[in-house]
């Protein structure tokens, strides 16, 4: 018996509670679609449907196994894709994600650390926002990232948690300039930049909660992918913008904000039991090094990972 393909017909039809639209789906005809769940009921020796002529509904010993089927579908396609991999030479290479905002230097840090430490592999470096590595990590294109927490923890191991502060650029020539250290508060009246949403939506959503729990409500809160543009909103005059220990600019400088309520927190990010796991642990060991030295991030006091899901109309966190 095909078990896979059977357990891929059964994840249709339970996703689609209909044989008809399940057989669209899937290219096929209705009756053999109907005789494959039927072949897979007798060898798990069980009903997965309560089928009528006017609805399908799952059993509860379909709705028991369908997310263990949908697990089986995964981890099937993370074989072929390896084996996929190695067929086109490609095994001894590490594809890790990082976030867009990391740095030049930290970026080229991190390069010659892991050659150094792991000559024998390649590292393919991609520059990808937290929510998508994570959806990268789990579909297997990704072996390793470096993300932005809270975010999606579901089958996900983690490195060190480190934290880093988080302060304001402000234009040097307006009055926040003058002040050794800032107030959240005293950033009223002024528009904000931070990060785009759609990279980290649980941090974004925890810079903003932050913001106005601190006595800041932004008027205007602009998405900025590209430190330049970020830099050019602030020059203007009317904004500031959320920004890691930054060297000034002209025209720009960085403030830090009273005791440290905003934070950055950071760390490696896998799935858990596939892959090179011995590739994973160097470049999180190499990784963490390098953003501790190069970006001054600090270890965060362990503790369990906080599963975020973001409610996009409110821009808090659920």
């Amino acid at each position: 018996m095909n078990l896979v393909g059977h357990l891929n017909c059964f994840v249709i039809v339970a996703e689609e509670l209909h044989f008809g639209r399940a057989a669209e789906r899937l290219g096929m005809a209705q009756p053999p679609l109907s005789q494959r769940i039927q072949r897979l009921e007798k060898e798990l020796g069980v009903r997965l449907f309560d089928r009528s002529s006017r609805r399908v509904e799952l059993t509860a010993a379909g709705r028991l196994l369908v997310d263990e089927a949908r697990e089986i579908l995964t981890r099937v396609e993370r074989v072929h894709s390896l084996a996929e991999r190695a067929r086109l030479g490609e095994i001894g290479t590490v594809r890790a994600g990082l976030p867009p905002d990391l740095g030049g230097a930290v970026v080229a840090a991190l390069i010659s650390a892991f050659r150094d430490r792991c000559p024998d592999l390649r590292l393919d470096l991609r520059e990808i926002g937290s929510a998508e590595q994570v959806r990268a990590l789990t579909e297997g294109a990704l072996d390793v990232g470096v993300v932005r927490h809270p975010c999606d923890a579901r089958d996900l191991g983690f490195g060190p948690m480190l934290s880093q502060q988080v302060g304001v650029l402000v234009p040097a020539a307006g009055p926040l300039a003058a002040a050794a250290d800032l107030h959240l508060a005293d950033l009223t009246g002024h528009e904000l930049v931070v990060p785009p949403r759609e990279d980290a939506p649980g941090t974004y959503d925890e810079l903003i909660a932050g913001c106005r729990r601190n006595g800041y409500d932004p008027p205007v809160v602009h998405e900025a992918r590209h430190p330049q543009f970020a830099l050019g909103l602030v020059l203007a005059g009317t904004a500031v913008a959320l920004a890691a220990r930054a060297e000034d600019t002209a025209g720009v400088t960085w403030r830090p904000l009273i005791g440290a309520p905003l934070m950055w927190r950071t760390s490696c990010a896998w799935q858990q039991g596939t892959g090179d796991q011995h590739a994973v642990k160097e470049f999180t060991a190499v990784a963490t090094a390098v953003l501790k030295r190069e970006a001054g991030m600090a270890p965060l006091t362990p503790g369990p990972v906080r599963r975020v899901v973001p409610r996009p109309a409110s821009g808090f966190l659920a």
